[in-house]
Parts: structure tokens; sequence; C-alpha cells
């Protein structure tokens, strides 16, 4: 008897339902507010005609002040929180200053990696969040000096605002946001 192989199952969109996998652990938060150094990041996800996505789920992943990641992190440093757009596509997470993180090219810039699901995508987008006062640090990022378009590295850096920073997300359109193969 020889074997018989099963087709594979074929790729499907996230659906109508997304939220109800995906908002456990949607505390918008790193850190509690009033911890010292502590800022907001925010911003709007939208789609390819710029209509707010009021229903995607925005995962933030980082290092410490001292350019660590859990576990060689202090107990209390999570690195990771995430954000559930509201009906207007704005997110919004309180976090720590990342640290600049060595690799094999020298240290990155301190940032932040994004990670967007919603609706109509067949699988998570990634990105990553630049701090756009960090115009030195930025400037010697290896993965950032890898984007070749101006514009395209500057999609990637997020504004100043009192606060914290803002970071708009596009997914697609003329004004999409770089996204990295995960």
């Amino acid at each position: 008897m020889t074997p018989t192989s099963t087709p594979a199952t074929p790729s499907q969109t996230a659906g109508p339902f997304l939220s109800i996998g995906t908002s456990w652990g949607a505390l918008g938060a790193a850190v509690e507010a009033g911890v010292p150094g502590s800022f907001v990041l925010s911003g709007t996800v939208t789609d390819g005609a710029g209509a707010p996505v009021t229903d995607a789920l925005v995962e933030f992943w980082q290092a410490d002040p001292s350019g660590r990641f859990p576990p060689e992190t202090p107990d209390t440093w999570r690195g990771f929180t995430r954000a559930l757009t509201d009906e207007g596509g704005t997110y919004r997470m309180r976090t720590l200053r990342p640290g600049r993180v060595a690799c094999q090219a020298g240290l990155q810039a301190p940032h932040i990696d994004v990670s967007i699901f919603a609706r109509g995508l067949l699988q998570r987008l990634v990105t990553r969040v630049y701090l756009g006062d960090e115009q030195e640090a930025n400037a010697s990022d290896p993965v950032l000096a890898s984007i070749a378009d101006e514009a395209d590295r500057a999609r990637l850096v997020a504004v100043s605002v009192p606060g914290g920073f803002r970071f708009d997300i596009a997914l697609q359109g003329p004004k999409e946001t770089p996204f990295f193969v995960p």
C-alpha cells in the first residue's frame, strides 16, 4: 500500500472575529504609569485607503534601558505588551526607552519591534519603531542603513510629541510602513 498525501490546508485571512483570540495580554503597558523615564508610544493603524483599522492588535517587544532582553533582565521588566486599536484605529502603549542592542554589525539604535495582526492579513506584519530624538544612533543603525530609500527609512522613525512619541502604521498605500520578513 502506498501512503497518500493530504493536500495542504489553504491559507486564510484572519476573519471578523480576530479580537476574540487576541485580546489577552493587551495591557498597552510594558511598565506602569508613573515609572520614572516612562513614555507613551501611540499612533494610528490605517488600511490601503487611509481608513483607520479599528480591530488591529499591535504587539511590542523591546530591550530594557540597558539593551538586554528577558531572561537577562530584572524580574520587573517584561519587554512585551500588546495594544488593541480603538474605533479611530489608534493604539497606545507605555514603556521605557530601550537601550542599544549589540549585533554582528555593531550597535543597533534604540528601537521597538512591532507585530501587527488585523482582519484581512494572511500573517502578521513586522516592523520597527526608532525614536526620533536618537539621530546619531539612528544614523549608524545597520538595519536602517540597509534600507535604500530615504522616505522608507523616515517612515520607521517615531516623531516626538508631548509625553512620548507618535508612530503611525500604514498597512498599504503610498505611505506604507516598511515591513520586514518575520
